[in-house]
C-alpha cells in the first residue's frame, strides 16, 4: 500500500490530534514535525519522526506529500497557509467563518502558483456540518438551517483569548441556549439571532498585575468570535483553571427543518450531531482524512484552493470504490 507522507506544522493540542489519527491508519505515515520552538524541547508521540524548524520548511519539500497546518485562525493561518501553500500540498482548519471567501482567494493564488493542491476550513464546524448543511439544504430546499455548537471548549475561540495582553492561560465554553434548540427539534422553525442561539462561557487566567478590566473588554468586543454574543468572563486562579478545565470536549448539531408536499403540508427535520470527548482528536481525524483526499487530488494533477464542498466523498476513504459500493453504499 503506497503512503500518504503526513508533515504537522505545529505541535500542540490539534498537531498530536492528526498525529494520533495518523497512527490508526495504515495508509498514512507521519513524515516530519515543524515547530517554532527549539525542535529538541519536542518529543512526539510515534518513534523515530524526525522535528525540525519551522524556518527549514523549504528544505523538506521533498519529504512531505501532504503538510497539515496546525496553527490557530485568529493569527496563524491567515499568514501560514498562504506561506505554505506555494511548497507543499496543504490542510488546515481555518474557522473564522465570516473570512473564509478571503482566505480562499489567498490561498488559491499561492497553491495554484506552485502547483500545488490546498483545501481549507477543514475540522468538524466548518467541515464536516458545512457537509451536513450542503445535502440538507440540497434535499429540502423550503426550510430553515440551524446550528447549535456545544456544551464544548471551542480551541479556537481559547487560543484568541490567549493571545490577549495580560492572559496567561484561557478555556472558551460555547453553550447552546436550549430553549432555542428544543424549539427548533420540535420543527416550530423559530427566527433566532446569533445572541439567541448561543452563551459564551470564558474562564481566564490572568498574568500578575494584568488590567483584568481591560482583558474582559477585549473579550467580550472581539469582532467574529464574542461581540454578537452574551459572554461571561470569569477570572480563575491556574490551579482552578488545570483542575477544573483540563478536558477538551465539544460537540453541537446541524439542523434542517422543511417541507415537502403540494402545500408544504409534511414536515421534515434532518440532524446530524457530534458528541466529542475530544475536540482536537476528532478534528486531527477529519484533518488526516482531508490530508488522504488532497494527496488523492493532486496525484490526478489538480491545483489551487479547495473544501470539503469540492471533495468527491470517496477520496476520504481509505477504501476502494468497489469497497465502498460494497460495505457502505
Amino acid at each position: 500500500m503506497a503512503k500518504t507522507r503526513i508533515g504537522i506544522y505545529g505541535y500542540g493540542n490539534l498537531g498530536r490530534g492528526v498525529e494520533l489519527a495518523c497512527r490508526q491508519n495504515e495508509d498514512l505515515e507521519l513524515a516530519a514535525l515543524f515547530t517554532r520552538r527549539d525542535p529538541a524541547s519536542v518529543q512526539p508521540l510515534t518513534a523515530g519522526v524526525p522535528v525540525y524548524a519551522a524556518d527549514d520548511l523549504a528544505a523538506h519539500t521533498g519529504d512531505v506529500d501532504v503538510l497539515v497546518l496546525c496553527g490557530g485562525s485568529a493569527r496563524d493561518l491567515p499568514e501560514q497557509t498562504p506561506a505554505c501553500a506555494s511548497l507543499f500540498n496543504v490542510v488546515d482548519s481555518f474557522d473564522t467563518h465570516a473570512n473564509i471567501p478571503a482566505h480562499f482567494a489567498d490561498v488559491d493564488v499561492e497553491a495554484k502558483a506552485g502547483g500545488k493542491v490546498a483545501l481549507i476550513s477543514g475540522g468538524w464546524d466548518p467541515g464536516m456540518f458545512s457537509l451536513a448543511r450542503l445535502y440538507a439544504t440540497s434535499i429540502l430546499p423550503e426550510g430553515h438551517d440551524y446550528t447549535f455548537w456545544g456544551r464544548g471548549v471551542s480551541q479556537g475561540h481559547s487560543d484568541a483569548i490567549r493571545r490577549i495582553e495580560g492572559v496567561a492561560d484561557a478555556r472558551q465554553y460555547t453553550v447552546p441556549v436550549p430553549a432555542a434548540l428544543e424549539a427548533v427539534r420540535a420543527g416550530e422553525n423559530p427566527e433566532l439571532t446569533t445572541r439567541q442561539k448561543h452563551t459564551r462561557e470564558c474562564f481566564v487566567v490572568a498574568e500578575e498585575g494584568a488590567d483584568t478590566a481591560a482583558i474582559e473588554r477585549a473579550i467580550v468586543e472581539m469582532p467574529n468570535y464574542f461581540a454578537d454574543y452574551d459572554t461571561t468572563v470569569t477570572f480563575v486562579p491556574q490551579e482552578e483553571l488545570d483542575r477544573d478545565h483540563a478536558g477538551i470536549p465539544h460537540g453541537g448539531s446541524v439542523i434542517r427543518s422543511g417541507v415537502t408536499g403540494q402545500d408544504g403540508e409534511h414536515g421534515h427535520v434532518v440532524e446530524y450531531s457530534l458528541k466529542l470527548d475530544s475536540n482536537p482528536e476528532f478534528t486531527g481525524s477529519v484533518l488526516a482524512a482531508c490530508a488522504r483526499a488532497v494527496h488523492r487530488l493532486s496525484a490526478e494533477g489538480q491545483t489551487g484552493c479547495k473544501t470539503l464542498f469540492d471533495v468527491p466523498p470517496a477520496y476520504l476513504s481509505p477504501l476502494s470504490a468497489e469497497e465502498l459500493r460494497a460495505s457502505m453504499l
